[in-house]
């Protein structure tokens, strides 16, 4: 069988719902789920995206106008179809129970709207407001883990080594199953601040497939990482098989900012937020309080120095929106050029992006392709930045 490459961001917001009233609140307003499926298949040029507040009533009520619009239709092997994009229906909860001592972010997907459903449902007997997102769930990890096999649906710890809300931020201290059950887990997300190389020194987690994706919280996010795979068809079931690598579907590629760029890759000081080490006071202010980095903690849990030889490669890429003098107008030019961003970052030539903008900005773009930007590292909640 000839199989098709997709490109997937699996975990994507919604700011607001079809009542304008919020869900992420720290989400734009644009973010409909509307505005989303708009972007992602007429510019961003996504092939398949996760949008994780889609427990939600009203968002799910906003879908439905859709369906009946004859805008979007639901897929025979699960995921619902818009335009040239394929919506995986997927929740952000968080769990805090007596295991994991949390908070710690998990993403739940499932193949149709009436599983989703049937989730929500669930959800609102354990969760104070269902109506927004990535709320505190009652119950323990290997509760909502039961829960979500027993719904066909794949479950997939969230952005796991950020200082806050994530499996190992401040939640497990030494092993993922202190929280779960290991044969229960079917992906991992890294996060920004992590990469493939990172994640491998931690034994526990070369079972899983990695996943890398943006946590958008606005559309000019949307794909600032995600991954290529290679499936039949954008389904839920060709996706969950990538996931277990079967009959040759699998995640081909992952593109993510190089972890430097991530807004907690080193530690710095609480007080200050200037980069310390985390063995003495601050230089700065003398503080002795910091917020740990990803590249520390990884170093606190790491067990193994090997990176799993079926991995993918990981190619340390950004948005265009990060290159400097690459503005909204640029942006336009080169969607007009050449159609959606994917097509920009993997099908132009030099010679085809220097008729529309720089050569400088032409070079910068096939430079990133390989990750060769120098960047200035991020920590403490601030992203680092990309140099020309």
């Amino acid at each position: 069988m000839s199989l098709t490459t997709f490109f997937a961001d699996l975990h994507i917001h919604i700011g607001r719902d079809l009542h304008n009233k919020p869900v992420k609140i720290t989400g734009a307003r644009s973010l409909t789920l509307t505005n989303i499926l708009i972007e992602s298949s007429q510019r961003k040029g996504m092939d398949i995206i996760g949008v994780i507040d889609s427990h939600v009533p009203s968002v799910q009520a906003e879908l439905e106008d859709l369906i009946h619009a004859g805008k979007a239709e639901e897929q025979a092997d699960g995921g619902i179809r818009f335009d040239r994009t394929t919506l995986i229906l997927g929740s952000e909860i968080e769990i805090y129970d007596r295991f994991c001592q949390g908070p710690v972010h998990v993403l739940c997907f499932f193949p149709t709207l009436s599983k989703m459903k049937e989730f929500s449902n669930w959800l609102q007997g354990k969760m104070t407001n269902i109506n927004l997102s990535s709320q505190r769930y009652y119950g323990t990890g290997k509760e909502l883990q039961y829960k979500v096999k027993e719904l066909s649906g794949l479950f997939i710890p969230a952005h796991v080594f950020t200082p806050f809300k994530s499996l190992y931020g401040k939640g497990v201290k030494k092993t993922l199953t202190e929280v779960f059950d290991k044969d229960l887990i079917d992906a991992v997300e890294l996060g920004l601040s992590a990469d493939t190389k990172m994640a491998d020194r931690i034994s526990e987690l070369h079972r899983y497939t990695f996943l890398t994706n943006s946590d958008a919280h606005s559309l000019a996010k949307i794909g600032r990482e995600y991954q290529k795979l290679e499936l039949n068809e954008p389904t839920f079931q060709e996706l969950v098989l990538a996931i277990q690598e079967i009959d040759g579907r699998k995640v081909s590629a992952n593109y993510g900012m190089n972890p430097l760029l991530g807004k907690y890759h080193v530690s710095v000081c609480a007080n200050c937020l200037e980069p310390v080490q985390t063995s003495e006071p601050c230089k700065s202010c003398q503080g002795n309080k910091w917020i740990k980095g990803v590249s520390d903690r990884i170093d606190e849990l790491s067990d193994s120095d090997h990176t799993i030889s079926r991995r993918p490669p990981y190619i340390h890429q950004v948005p265009l929106e990060y290159l400097p003098t690459l503005g909204p107008k640029t942006m336009d030019k080169l969607l007009e050029a050449f159609d959606t961003e994917m097509d920009v970052l993997h099908n132009t030539t030099k010679e085809e992006l220097e008729k529309v903008v720089s050569e400088k900005l032409a070079q910068a773009i096939i430079a990133m392709r390989s990750g060769k930007l120098p960047v200035i590292p991020g920590g403490g909640g601030k992203y680092g930045r990309v140099k020309l």
